[in-house]
């Protein structure tokens, strides 16, 4: 996962400071926390990232409350 180019998530929007990146890699996505780049690293197919994207909602996911 070295030689990827990672950039900011389109759908992430940096509330509370959280945010997602990206890179495109066959045959999916892959995506990090931007704060942890050495952490783990979840693989997605180009399909199930859109319908995360899609289905996001700040009010949706209201984790630490």
């Amino acid at each position: 996962m070295h030689d990827i180019s990672w950039r900011n998530a389109s759908c992430s929007q940096g509330i509370g400071g959280e945010r997602v990146e990206v890179a495109r890699v066959r045959p999916g996505v892959a995506v990090r926390d931007s704060k942890d780049p050495s952490g783990p690293v979840l693989m997605f197919g180009r399909v199930g990232v859109r319908e995360i994207c899609q289905g996001y909602s700040p009010r949706r996911f209201r984790l630490g409350e």
